[in-house]
């Protein structure tokens, strides 16, 4: 597997320490600062391919951080707000942040969010053909065939299609569809992803047996497979 560099932005020593050594164990490289001037010039220095950004941290705090690094950076950034604190997460997604999670958190939820990226990531490194049971996408032409029949999908039914496949097995949101496929800047309701789905659905899996696109009732939606 291609080596995953992670930079944890995070003032609360404890937390940091155990964050850390639950990434390390999966395989990830890790660095941590404690300050958001540190974590400012280490984005600025350094080729990462994910930022965990705490808001409160000291010296330069977690929004404006992000703020500064979408101004020469699109690297993906998941904010780490306090469990009250809306604004924040309203505030860290307008000013560029991808995801944010809310502390206290479970290891396993930071885990699943991390491999949406770290999939995303392998876009850059696949091979242009991504295959699932009958499903066929080639990233040259742009084309799509299930069981040997071409279907015929707009740009973003296609980007939607891809991300569904590539992170197969893994239930994604509707805002993180949303920042991946429609980009973090979307102003607009989430209802779009379903509107989308429903156009996905009637091509994909409209006169198939083998329906592919499985809703998760109340999170999102996935597609199953090997």
């Amino acid at each position: 597997m291609r080596e995953f560099k992670i930079l944890l932005v995070e003032d609360e020593k404890q937390m940091a320490m155990f964050v850390e050594m639950e990434l390390r164990h999966e395989g990830y490289k890790v660095e941590v600062v404690y300050d958001g001037r540190e974590g400012l010039e280490k984005a600025q220095e350094n080729q990462y391919d994910l930022i965990l950004l705490d808001v409160m941290i000291p010296i330069i705090n977690g929004i404006e951080v992000c703020r500064r690094i979408r101004e020469f950076s699109t690297i993906p950034i998941i904010m780490l707000t306090a469990k009250s604190d809306v604004s924040d997460k309203v505030i860290g997604l307008d000013v560029g942040a991808n995801d944010y999670l809310t502390k206290p958190f479970a290891i396993e939820e930071l885990l699943a969010r991390i491999r949406v990226y770290e999939r995303g990531k392998s876009l850059e490194h696949k091979d242009s053909m991504i295959k699932l049971k009958d499903v066929v996408m080639d990233n040259r032409t742009h084309q799509v065939r299930r069981a040997e029949k071409e279907i015929e999908l707009t740009k973003k039914e296609y980007d939607l299609l891809e991300m569904l496949l590539v992170n197969k097995n893994v239930v994604l949101t509707r805002e993180q569809l949303i920042q991946k496929v429609w980009g973090y800047d979307y102003i607009g309701d989430t209802n779009v992803v379903d509107v989308f789905i429903r156009y996905l659905r009637s091509k994909i899996d409209d006169g198939f047996e083998a329906k592919l696109i499985t809703t998760i009732r109340g999170v999102g939606y996935v597609i199953k497979g090997d």
